[in-house]
């Protein structure tokens, strides 16, 4: 599979998935919610497995329910897709954000005549721009990053949600770049309160030197194991936040539906403001 997502690749295709976001955002906007917890946000993240659960069933619906379980207000997604099924063609991209209510941003990293492949952000709340980065390498799988800042709050956000490739080296490159655009913030009127990376990293070794590299810019996080989803022993998701929010829990979901809707346990971080960005 992998060597056919590396064949497919659409070349040029960043700067035609921005329009893409950007028309997503508008057309599956969302009235702002408030938190359920003003002092604590949750955000997630999930390999969704392009919603084929371990028993073999493409079941989106409940891919969906899982995300309900987690009560977040933002949720990182890997692997969606938009491809033909059984003589029928889904968009997970918009059935999610229809049937969730909320804004989702598509980070689209393979596109072909017959399906697209990428990640998500849903986002219940406002958001103010999107920006998409290219972090493939050359031969292998193609991917992405969605970079977005989602007002929550009154205070913003800036949201890095990615998932990195397979091989050690290619992560390693793919760490490089991301460490680029975590210092490349175009800046705003409004300043940046907090960033919060997360995603399918890909890294099981808990003293990797180049996940080093991105973890020393955040404040220190659990990593619950969550591959596979019948008996977790990967910490393959990770969910990093730094500035203005720091974690006070990161746990995997487990109900019974998260363990068979896909080969990946949802990640779930409750967060707190630091002294410096307690909401007025």
């Amino acid at each position: 599979a992998a060597s056919s997502r590396r064949s497919a690749r659409k070349p040029g295709g960043v700067k035609a998935l921005e329009r893409i976001a950007s028309s997503v955002v508008c057309d599956n906007a969302c009235p702002a919610r408030s938190l359920r917890n003003p002092q604590m946000p949750v955000i997630a993240s999930y390999n969704v497995h392009s919603c084929v659960g371990r028993d073999g069933r493409h079941e989106p619906a409940r891919v969906a329910s899982v995300i309900r379980e987690l009560r977040a207000d933002v949720v990182a997604l890997q692997e969606v897709d938009a491809r033909h099924r059984a003589g029928l063609y889904l968009d997970q991209w918009k059935y999610l954000a229809e049937t969730l209510g909320c804004r989702c941003i598509p980070g689209i990293s393979l596109t072909t005549h017959r399906n697209s492949f990428g990640n998500a952000l849903l986002s219940w709340h406002p958001v103010r721009e999107v920006r998409l980065h290219d972090i493939s390498v050359a031969s292998r799988e193609p991917r992405g990053v969605i970079d977005a800042d989602v007002m929550v709050e009154g205070h913003l956000l800036r949201i890095i949600a990615t998932h990195l490739g397979l091989r050690m080296r290619e992560r390693r490159r793919q760490i490089a770049r991301l460490v680029e655009v975590l210092a490349s913030h175009p800046g705003g009127p409004i300043p940046v309160v907090a960033t919060i990376l997360l995603g399918d990293l890909n890294e099981w070794r808990p003293v990797a030197n180049s996940l080093g590299r991105l973890m020393r810019r955040f404040h220190p996080a659990p990593a619950p194991a969550s591959f596979p989803a019948r008996y977790p022993v990967l910490a393959l998701d990770r969910i990093l936040a730094g500035g203005g929010l720091r974690p006070t829990s990161v746990t995997t979901h487990s109900s019974r539906l998260a363990r068979i809707a896909s080969d990946h346990l949802p990640v779930r971080a409750a967060l707190t403001w630091t002294a410096a960005a307690v909401p007025a």
